[in-house]
């Protein structure tokens, strides 16, 4: 069983809560176990409030109006994608991780901690951040779309 699906979302607020309803939505009817579903939700809310939040300049200080989101289940592992078109992350500079008494700066530490993998970079020849990760999927019984 494999499921795809790719989301161009406009960059604002009200776009992260859509995303994850439409990932908790599919790995529902799919039979995907809920705390792998719910794990997975809160790591693409991390991601697209990211893209939403720094993604708003592009490349030679245009506005970024939009971010993408895509997502595969394939068999036993759900892979998903947020990329942006703002600055990107400092070459020199990887993501620090915040202290723990920030009240912002969490959702990549978040996101390494809910994920099997995770890479956070940036894209290859353009503006723009691209934050991945994958986790191994668990299956409900009954699931009507369990991998075989």
């Amino acid at each position: 069983m494999s499921i795809w699906w790719s989301l161009h979302l406009r960059r604002e607020a009200a776009s992260v809560p859509l995303a994850r309803r439409l990932l908790l939505g599919t790995m529902e009817t799919a039979g995907v176990d809920p705390d792998i579903s719910y794990d997975l939700s809160v790591a693409l809310s991390e991601a697209c409030a990211n893209a939403v939040e720094h993604g708003a300049v592009g490349a030679h200080g245009a506005p970024s109006e939009a971010y993408r989101v895509t997502a595969y289940l394939d068999g036993e592992k759900c892979r998903i994608e947020v990329a942006d078109s703002g600055p990107g992350f400092a070459a020199a500079l990887p993501p620090r991780p915040a202290r723990p008494d920030a009240e912002h700066g969490r959702g990549l530490g978040l996101i390494r901690e809910l994920a099997d993998h995770v890479h956070i970079g940036n894209k290859p020849g353009r503006a723009g951040a691209v934050v991945s990760f994958d986790k191994i999927l668990k299956w409900r019984e009954d699931a009507p779309l369990m991998a075989v």
